[in-house]
């Protein structure tokens, strides 16, 4: 492509310039008591940028943040990028193997890690790239560690004006790992441009405006936030930080800051709707959920409060949201349970993306009749570049010239998609097909159950079977038997499942997703499942 005066390349760092011109005096990030304006937010990412090179960090060189949602992460995500560099933000509850894994294979020019995850790191120490350490409310650095202050990194820094601008917009911005549940993690690298467009469709679908101020529920390491640290300034909202999910500080920012809008995960959205301080909302909050298909139970008790639902869905692969259950002008008037049952599908592509496909093996559309199972497959600005230093499988994951999600969904005569399962998940009972999703709403709806994961178990006689694992609502019970009756009562009888485990709590990632491949792995020890995909 020819630069000229048409033509520009894209890049987030330009909506921090924006920002910091049109909105200089408006908060554009609160911590406890600390606030930054727009204009000190672009002094801070002016001075780190300057600091990192000041450091050693060249263009191209990738920087590794190990934080949790604090402002320091946060202004990473333009001043790594206005240094010429690449951010990796590292999953804060990784072993420390893990955290050398990605280090080593980003090989990572520079860490900068919070005082509170030191345990992650010191076990590494003497293999570490130069370390920086943010301070931590009540924990103390370990020794070990080594390396200089957040302050020192700081002071090495200037004010002199940067340009932000790129020269090339496909060049990358960021690399997120996955979570490597099936093996080595693999480092997903995001582009100027794809970060650019991402961002403006989640300003977009989850109706963003000056006006807006955002709380950290989703972690800012998954998928880059979803874009929305770059989303947030786009529009010049504020973003409120918050080191860790814990309801009642969410309750207590909700009103205190003002919050309009929130991510997560339908886990975090239990943990908000049943929380003790949970109350009837005084002002509008949308929350935009993904990560795994929410219920119609939460998606009905997040609107009782008074929240507004938006459901997106994606991978890390794809920016995070990649498609939107777009809301029709009918479904206002639906009963409450018929609405949220629609809004639970994953809808169509988001406005920045080419759309979603559900193809067979031969990458041929199946039939829009919301019963014919085929993969999820996209394309386009908002699906990554490729793998860092893994081109064997970015080969396979761009088969046929679609990536390919390894998601199993169904296209309903409307166009929305519904996912239907991962393909590993997908239970084979005697050849017919058994949705997990499909289960575990049937027994979400039972008014003693808070959370529930299914998953296949052996069977001798038909292969395999369902199982549950059912987490009660504090002060509720339920047998076996009832749970398996309740579910009779809404599907087809070879759906139920055959056992229910009652478990304490059910095994997550760090962003809320429940890692069923725990659960399953326990129940097929000693023996071989031959599963799709």
């Amino acid at each position: 492509m020819t630069n000229g005066p048409g033509y520009t390349p894209l890049t987030p760092l330009a909506f921090l310039a924006r920002s910091a011109e049109v909105f200089p005096g408006k908060t554009a990030y609160v911590h406890g008591e600390r606030r930054a304006s727009y204009a000190e937010f672009a002094a801070e990412a002016t001075r780190l940028a300057h600091a990192l090179r000041a450091s050693g960090v060249r263009p191209g060189d990738r920087v590794a943040y190990l934080a949790p949602n604090v402002p320091e992460l946060l202004v990473a995500h333009f001043a790594v990028p206005l240094a010429g560099a690449v951010l990796v933000a590292v999953n804060t509850r990784l072993a420390p193997e893990e955290v050398r894994y990605i280090l080593d294979h980003s090989d990572a020019r520079l860490l900068v890690v919070d005082a509170a995850l030191h345990p992650a790191v010191a076990p590494l120490a003497g293999a570490l790239p130069e370390t920086v350490t943010v301070p931590a409310p009540g924990a103390e650095p370990d020794p070990a560690v080594g390396g200089i202050g957040y302050a020192d990194l700081l002071a090495r820094g200037s004010d002199d004006p940067l340009p932000w601008s790129v020269d090339d917009e496909n060049a990358p911005i960021s690399i997120n790992y996955t979570s490597g549940t099936t093996g080595r993690p693999k480092g997903v690298v995001y582009t100027h441009r794809g970060a650019y467009l991402n961002a403006l469709g989640e300003v977009m679908h989850s109706q963003h405006g000056s006006g807006s101020v955002y709380l950290w529920t989703l972690p800012m390491f998954h998928c880059n936030g979803w874009c929305t640290p770059w989303a947030l300034v786009a529009i010049g909202g504020t973003q409120v930080c918050l080191r860790a999910v814990v309801a009642a500080d969410i309750w207590r920012l909700i009103d205190t800051e003002g919050v309009t809008h929130l991510n997560g995960a339908p886990t975090v959205l239990v943990t908000i709707a049943n929380a003790a301080e949970a109350h009837p909302l005084e002002r509008p909050l949308v929350v935009t959920t993904a990560g795994a298909p929410p219920s119609p139970t939460i998606i009905g008790r997040m609107e009782e409060l008074g929240a507004r639902i938006v459901h997106v869905y994606g991978l890390t692969e794809t920016y995070g949201p990649y498609s939107v259950c777009e809301p029709q002008p009918g479904w206002t008037s639906l009963a409450a349970p018929e609405r949220a049952r629609l809004l639970a599908r994953q809808g169509v592509g988001m406005i920045q993306t080419d759309g979603l496909r559900i193809v067979d093996d031969a990458m041929e559309d199946v039939p829009a009749d919301g019963a014919t199972l085929g993969e999820i497959v996209m394309r386009g600005n908002n699906v990554m570049q490729g793998y860092h230093r893994d081109e064997e499988a970015t080969a396979k994951a761009f088969r046929g010239g679609w990536f390919h999600s390894g998601d199993l969904g169904v296209r309903h005569p409307d166009g929305y998609v519904e996912l239907r399962d991962r393909s590993k998940d997908i239970i084979i009972s005697g050849g017919e097909n058994i949705s997990t999703v499909e289960v575990e709403r049937a027994i979400d709806s039972h008014p003693a159950v808070l959370e529930v994961a299914v998953v296949a178990v052996p069977d001798d006689r038909w292969g395999e079977r369902p199982k549950a694992f059912v987490v009660l609502r504090e002060g509720r019970a339920a047998t076996e038997s009832e749970i398996i009756e309740h579910v009779r009562g809404g599907l087809a009888r070879y759906k139920a499942p055959d056992a229910v485990e009652f478990v304490a709590e059910l095994p997550k990632t760090s962003t809320g997703k429940i890692q069923k491949f725990q659960l399953r792995e326990k129940e097929w020890a000693g023996r071989d499942r031959r599963v799709q995909g």
